[in-house]
């Protein structure tokens, strides 16, 4: 039997991680994983797999010069979106990537990102879905959420699932590098999910669980006081250019 590569195993324990029942980030097939290979090519979830048991045949390996074409186009059927899903497979025998991967071919081309992950975490819903979410993600609460979630969010407003949300996610994306000049660590999609990106599988992770945590602990305190107390813009700043957390962030793998 072919030992697994490093880079697919790495990416199957993520995957793994991140269907944990328990957890509550993603139920039967809901959510997408994906890890560069190379320059030239990208591994992905398929469509319809399911994280908690993501296995080989469930992941697709894609070429990104097939897809990153596609954030150009003004307007696609959705025949023509899975026409060119199916050809940007390596292989013709693997199953049709996740609508998703045109996001993830997108992500995976940022500066020191090898990972990315997208669940859709019901704490981080809850606040997705109301009319805090904007908050939710300009807004940081508490020091770890900082280290691990950066100094705010990436907000997309509602866009419909595929090629629409993917140049959505593109533009949010390209301008939060231009404004904070650093690719962010966590995304936020209106009435629909989180993204995290991370050079490893450890970084996404914790991008994860923190940013549900802070959810819980953001509609905890709306709920108590009808007002979160979030930290100041200094607060933050002074956080995100402490050298010790700096080497907490290296020592944790984020």
């Amino acid at each position: 039997m072919a030992k697994t590569p490093v880079s697919h195993q790495r990416l199957f324990d993520l995957s793994h991680q991140l269907g944990r029942e328990e957890r509550k980030l993603a139920i039967l097939g809901e959510g997408n994983t994906s890890t560069r290979l190379s320059d030239g090519s990208f591994l992905v979830k398929a469509s319809g797999s399911n994280l908690a048991t993501l296995s080989p045949a469930g992941v697709t390996e894609c070429r990104f010069d097939a897809l990153l074409p596609l954030l150009k186009k003004k307007s696609m059927s959705d025949a023509a979106i899975d026409e060119a899903l199916f050809a940007s497979r390596v292989s013709d025998k693997a199953k049709k990537p996740s609508v998703e991967a045109i996001f993830h071919a997108y992500l995976l081309t940022l500066p020191g990102v090898n990972f990315v992950g997208h669940t859709h975490p019901i704490t981080v819903n809850q606040l997705l879905c109301s009319k805090h979410a904007k908050t939710f993600a300009a807004r940081r609460l508490f020091p770890d959420e900082i280290v691990c979630c950066g100094v705010e969010s990436v907000f997309v407003p509602y866009a419909d699932p595929g090629l629409k949300l993917s140049q959505a996610i593109k533009s949010a994306v390209e301008a939060y590098i231009q404004r904070l000049s650093r690719a962010p660590r966590v995304i936020l999609l209106e009435n629909h999910g989180l993204i995290a990106l991370g050079a490893t599988p450890e970084a996404v992770l914790a991008a994860t669980l923190m940013a549900a945590k802070a959810a819980e602990i953001f509609a905890g305190a709306a709920a108590i006081s009808g007002a979160p107390k979030f930290l100041t813009a200094a607060q933050v700043a002074r956080i995100a250019g402490r050298p010790d957390e700096h080497y907490r962030q290296k020592a944790l793998g984020l």
